[in-house]
């Protein structure tokens, strides 16, 4: 069964119509990428998927929820199962980076001290960040922030991870390392794994399934040969 599978879905924020009719179905292991310029959809698509913005038409299950019968109190446990990534980071600037880790699986549910220790030191390390884990997020150069969001994002073993333009705020070099842990991540725990991106060559040299957004639709592009990708995309 598919992790992810929308069909017929309109994508709604604020009673506006963002995407129509989206056709998108991922397995465990499946990697994509969402790409289009800034305003198709994107992130709203993201938001769908998470439970944020709601599902009125069409069919769309996610992690095994259905969306359309989604409620306000399953959407915690809808978001055990996916681990998302953002492009600012969204780190509690007050908190270390194990504090950070912390609150995340206090909210959801753990409760054991010496378990979640464990879990944000596995997470941590595996990420390359266990000797900073006591950092706080100002102290930490972007790169370093968003490897602790990707442990973060990785603590409840998630069946799918989302990252919304991910190597956005981050320049080449880090760009580069920050998409070879994603890699990484996703060779080691086969999650259905989408990356929204601007950054052509980050599909060229990590290739996976592309969904494109543009003029109100979200469409699977089947040949990328036949694609000229600098008419959407934007560095």
């Amino acid at each position: 069964m598919s992790l992810i599978a929308l069909s017929g879905v309109d994508i709604v924020k604020d009673s506006n119509l963002i995407l129509e009719g989206v056709d998108l179905s991922l397995d465990k292991g499946d990697f994509a990428y969402i790409v289009g310029r800034v305003g198709t959809g994107k992130t709203s698509l993201v938001k769908t998927l998470i439970g944020e913005f709601p599902v009125k038409k069409g069919d769309a299950k996610v992690a095994g929820f259905d969306l359309i019968k989604l409620k306000k109190r399953q959407i915690p446990y809808l978001r055990r199962k996916i681990g998302v990534v953002f492009q600012d980071f969204q780190l509690l600037q007050d908190r270390s980076a194990y504090d950070n880790l912390e609150f995340v699986l206090r909210s959801t549910g753990w409760k054991n001290k010496k378990e979640i220790r464990q879990r944000i030191d596995m997470a941590l390390d595996s990420v390359g960040m266990l000797y900073k884990k006591n950092k706080l997020p100002y102290q930490l150069s972007g790169g370093e922030q968003q490897r602790v969001a990707i442990a973060r994002a990785i603590l409840n073993d998630p069946q799918i991870i989302l990252a919304d333009e991910p190597t956005g705020n981050l320049d080449s070099d880090t760009q580069q390392e920050i998409m070879q842990l994603f890699m990484e991540i996703h060779d080691k725990q086969k999650p259905a794994m989408m990356v929204v991106t601007h950054n052509l060559s980050l599909l060229q040299r990590y290739p996976g399934r592309i969904f494109k957004c543009e003029a109100g639709k979200c469409t699977e592009v089947e040949n990328r040969q036949e694609i000229d990708f600098s008419v959407f995309m934007e560095s």
